[in-house]
């Protein structure tokens, strides 16, 4: 079929090309072909890709493929390709040739200008928020003309609109693009200027495009624009990993590729030379769930392989813990760290994953994005904190005083420290005294607010406050929350899952702390934040990604976290009125399958914390639509293959008696059965805590002070009724509360 797919020469093509059925040199050998077998001047062939990495790879495959002559064929980015467009002839459009490419920060000046000239609220219409708008909308080729239309009824678009006009204006009068323009701008080039569309056509005979699944709009445009004259365009892409909606990518595109060219050949590249037979088998299996799709399957002359093995564990926690140990255990059998690789759904879920790996010193890569604590969302926050427990921190104080933005500028905050310097104080005694400080006083209100702020929540933890209400209120308070609320992108939403994370650690630290305080708190992340475990360059390291991350990419041994509904797939894409979006969830499970060469490892929690908050949730539909003969269900009492996992843990939960969730929350099942793997070995009960008596006065480091009401039997542990003075009655087992009798 590779081979079909090369000789197919003139006219439209279409390559179906699953996970790991090399997609890569079916388009480099087609290239050679089209120069060694028919004669094709290689000045007349395009390939386009979507990274400067897979360009560059390409790049050098066909040169070693071909040698001489190679050097012709234009192998480019769809962006690099149109600044070489852009650079040649887009004074036909009224600007010059040596135009500026801006770059994000550059964009959001202009775009601040435009809402100052337009006296726009900034909070109400964020630089970020406005130009995402503005990016979402050259994707789709639509001026601001079209925008306001689209968007007459809505008075936020309508100024939306009215801040892009003045955006493009004065991107013209300073002679420059930004990055969505390259493309935007070359389709209105080729539009106005039939003459130089002509010459890109007759150079462009035979085009090739790689990743056809992942285009938007204007590149599926562009390409068709520039194949238009000749038709002998060849496009690759699979659309069960059409996996990037959120980026503008529109599946459509390779959907319908027959009904823009109903003469296409199509040839489906169904041969995995990646995975065994088992895996392969579930990644079918998931995938055809999608209604929505090109009937395809991967196969392979693979041996059969390991069956998958899924772990369902009690918390996030221990999910994190049995994961790491698994990693160590191959490790001990030789297996290189550099063979593993760790997926899960968000960034926030690394965290515990990371500290897990620092705490058994396993060295990790953090592939594509940055270390937990290292986020900036979670160096400001922790630096709050960090003012809270130790108001002598300058260097904490600097980085929070204006963050989020509160007037406090670079000139008042260097007043107010060379004041500190030069009366041997500290910078937040002279916060407090601002007053006294000279030449600030049209910013002391401003600096008073923030200590006004800092002095309130250091009340909370001087009056007994908890730390997970310290935190609410910071959070809360600070306007931190609100101003990447008012963002609006996928940037922002994924910065507040990792807040919320934070809050989990905050979080557990006080459930488990016999006498929390935040120093300690602070002490326990900065024993993983400034640890040095991460691997070096060229260092042994398993690899942490999203499953966005992953794709492309392939290791021996995998493991995907976290497959419990409302995690993967996630709650919004699960509720959609949109059931692609449910789809593409699934193509990503099947992505993160097909990463996998020898042995999968799936795991979930029964219970997870998200925003402090403790939630129970079932296994994901995913990991059910998986063939019992493809895995295998792993718990603390052994393997077992899923087809006699039932009986085994209806046994198990009838024997030990596992306890039932808090009233009024679902429990995660197994196959059907609550909270089976690895959390439930007998030890793990524990009932020596439960001699709570009606009356008894206790405290629980989450709700506080309280009196026990009602004590009642709940087999081999107690049921027992708190009422607490903060938030009224609590139900809970004994066995598993953190309660102390006072």
């Amino acid at each position: 079929m590779q081979l079909e797919a090369c000789q197919h020469v003139d006219g439209p093509l279409l390559i179906l090309a699953g996970a790991g059925s090399g997609k890569t040199r079916v388009i480099t050998h087609r290239i050679a072909y089209l120069m060694d077998e028919m004669s094709v001047n290689p000045y007349n062939i395009l390939a386009i890709t979507f990274t400067n990495k897979a360009a560059k790879e390409m790049r050098e495959r066909v040169d070693n493929l071909i040698g001489f002559g190679s050097e012709s064929v234009w192998i480019s980015t769809f962006h690099s390709m149109c600044v070489r467009i852009l650079r040649k002839h887009i004074d036909k459009i009224g600007m010059n040739s040596d135009f500026t490419i801006y770059d994000t920060d550059e964009q959001k000046i202009v775009v601040r200008e435009a809402i100052k000239t337009l006296k726009l609220d900034p909070k109400m219409y964020s630089e970020k928020y406005v130009l995402s708008q503005i990016s979402k909308a050259k994707e789709q080729y639509k001026s601001p003309d079209d925008y306001e239309r689209e968007n007459a009824t809505s008075f936020r678009g309508q100024n939306v609109a009215s801040v892009y006009r003045e955006y493009q204006k004065r991107l013209k009068s300073n002679n420059a693009l930004d990055f969505d323009d390259l493309i935007y701008m070359t389709i209105f080039l080729f539009e106005t200027n039939p003459d130089v569309l002509n010459e890109y056509q007759e150079r462009f005979k035979y085009i090739m495009v790689d990743e056809y699944q992942d285009t938007n709009a204007t590149q599926f445009l562009l390409v068709k624009q520039l194949a238009s004259k000749y038709r002998n365009i060849c496009v690759v892409g699979d659309d069960d990993q059409s996996i990037y909606k959120f980026r503008g990518a529109d599946i459509s595109n390779i959907r319908n590729f027959n009904s823009i060219y109903p003469d296409a050949k199509v040839v489906k590249l169904e041969q995995n030379y990646r995975s065994t037979k088992n895996i392969l088998k579930a990644a079918n299996a998931v995938v055809a769930n999608n209604e929505n799709r090109t009937d395809k399957a991967l196969w392979t002359e693979a041996e059969e392989g390991e069956k998958i093995t899924y772990t369902k564990y009690l918390t996030g926690f221990e999910e994190g813990e049995g994961i790491v140990n698994k990693i160590k255990q191959l490790h001990d059998e030789n297996i290189s760290y550099n063979d593993i690789a760790v997926l899960y759904r968000t960034n926030n879920q690394s965290r515990i994953i990371e500290e897990k790996l620092i705490y058994a010193n396993v060295p990790y890569v953090l592939y594509g994005g940055t270390n937990f604590y290292d986020r900036r969302e979670i160096r400001d926050i922790v630096s709050y904190l960090k003012v809270l427990a130790n108001p002598s921190d300058d260097n904490a104080i600097k980085r929070i005083i204006n963050v989020p933005k509160r007037g406090i500028g670079d000139t008042t905050v260097n007043k107010l420290q060379e004041f500190a310097i030069s009366n041997d104080i500290n910078l937040y005694d002279v916060i407090l005294a601002v007053d006294e400080v000279p030449g600030v006083s049209r910013a002391a209100d401003k600096v008073k607010g923030f200590a006004d702020f800092m002095e309130g929540l250091r009340d909370m933890l001087e009056t007994g406050e908890s730390l997970e209400a310290v935190y609410d209120t910071l959070c809360e308070k600070s306007g931190y929350i609100d101003e990447l609320n008012a963002e609006g992108t996928d940037e922002a939403r994924a910065r507040i899952e990792n807040i919320q994370e934070l809050k989990n650690k905050v979080v557990k630290y006080e459930e488990e702390a016999d006498y929390p305080t935040l120093t300690e708190l602070l002490e326990e992340i900065s024993l993983v934040a400034d640890n040095e475990n991460d691997a070096s360059e060229g260092d042994e390291s398993v690899t942490l990604m999203t499953l966005h991350r992953a794709k492309g990419l392939e290791f021996p041994y995998v493991f995907m976290s976290g497959l419990e509904e409302g995690m993967f797939p996630s709650r919004i894409s699960a509720d959609s009125n949109d059931p692609d979006d449910l789809e593409e969830e699934r193509r990503l499970c099947y992505v993160g399958i097909t990463r996998a060469m020898k042995k999968l490892y799936m795991s979930s929690a029964s219970q997870r914390m998200i925003n402090g908050t403790t939630v129970y949730a079932g296994e994901s539909r995913f990991v059910k639509e998986i063939p019992d003969e493809c895995i295998e269900i792993e718990g603390s009492f052994g393997s077992i293959p899923s087809t006699t996992a039932k009986p085994f843990i209806s046994k198990v939960v009838n024997t030990y008696k596992i306890p039932a969730a808090t009233p009024g929350k679902t429990t995660g099942t197994s196959n059907g059965y609550p909270g089976f793997g690895k959390a439930f070995p007998m030890g793990d009960v524990n009932i020596s805590n439960t001699n709570f008596e009606v009356g008894d006065k206790v405290r629980h480091m989450k709700f506080g002070n309280g009196e026990v009401i009602e004590v009642k039997p709940a087999g081999s542990d107690k049921e027992i009724a708190v009422e607490f003075e903060r938030v009224g009655v609590k139900r809970m087992f004994a066995s598993l509360v953190k309660l102390k009798k006072i």
